[in-house]
């Protein structure tokens, strides 16, 4: 074996020494809607898999923690299901934060019961009935004879939100309702409970093998009384607003997205991100109004 000469290897250590190290990457913050929380963790995972050296935490908690996060400048990425509220855009503003929202998919809100329910359609204004409390045994809307036992999330949800504000009329939720940690728990309750009512993402209502989940069913739902009912599956339904509870997910930034985390939002909202959510059961952002949004707000 050769010898490296004393003298050189000094010289070798000392310019090591002396050398800037290079600067570590700085790991990206992600933070939100339990809805959203699955799927952006395999979108990190992939992410992270192509682009060594990339480090992302994604944590769930509901919207309203996601939010809040961005505000107090804890997580460098909100996700929500759903739209901030005026007293948050002030707070954040407050704050010298200014978000800036990016649409990365789109989800058809699914209302779902235990297969042995023979009821398959309701309409938009029964669903808000049922989860006022006003309607508490299936029997008024047909022959189950069963109680109606309520699913829901928590009030830090954006989905519990959203369901409020979009199918309930701004009203309260029954007190009798279940509040979950997450759509995860909901599935299984409903699988248990042969009364039961859930609302989840609707990348939620799928196995391993892309199937609905065995044990439960999917519910059409309409507008109307007597009117067509679809399904939160049929993507061209979701896409028109045949299919009345449908909602875009957002990731929200402080300011224009820089650097690492501008790659990652501008990854997933391009064709590999959005193979992705196609893929786990959530429908694309499409070449529309969201696309030109966030192209509007990455500039």
């Amino acid at each position: 074996m050769k010898k490296i000469p004393m003298i050189a290897l000094a010289i070798v250590t000392l310019l090591g020494g002396l050398l800037p190290a290079a600067p570590a990457r700085k790991m990206i913050q992600v933070k939100g809607s339990d809805t959203m929380v699955n799927l952006v963790q395999i979108l990190a995972e992939e992410y992270m898999g192509k682009n060594p050296g990339t480090a992302i935490a994604v944590l769930g908690g509901g919207s309203g923690t996601g939010i809040t996060g961005l505000i107090n400048q804890t997580c460098d990425i909100a996700d929500h299901s759903r739209e901030w509220k005026p007293k948050e855009i002030d707070q954040a503003w407050e704050k010298g934060v200014t978000p800036r929202f990016f649409v990365v998919a789109v989800d058809g809100l699914s209302i779902v019961v235990n297969e042995k329910n023979p009821v398959d359609q309701l309409t938009m204004a029964q669903v808000g009935a049922l989860y006022r409390g006003e309607i508490k045994n299936w029997k008024t809307l047909g022959e189950f004879q069963e109680p109606v036992s309520l699913y829901g999330r928590q009030s830090n949800s954006g989905t519990y939100v959203f369901m409020q504000e979009f199918v309930l009329g701004n009203k309260n939720y029954s007190t009798d309702m279940k509040e979950m940690n997450g759509n995860a728990q909901i599935i299984e309750g409903i699988l248990q409970d042969e009364g039961a009512v859930g609302y989840v993402g609707v990348g939620y209502l799928y196995d391993e093998n892309h199937r609905i989940r065995k044990g439960l069913k999917v519910l059409k739902i309409s507008k109307e009384p007597n009117g067509a009912g679809y399904l939160p599956t049929d993507g061209a339904s979701v896409e028109s607003g045949a299919y009345p509870i449908s909602r875009p997910l957002y990731m929200a930034t402080n300011g224009k997205p820089k650097g690492d985390v501008a790659q990652f939002l501008g990854w997933i909202v391009g064709p590999e991100g959005q193979s992705i959510v196609e893929r786990e059961g959530f429908f694309t952002i499409g070449e529309g109004k969201y696309k030109a949004a966030n192209d509007k707000n990455f500039k």
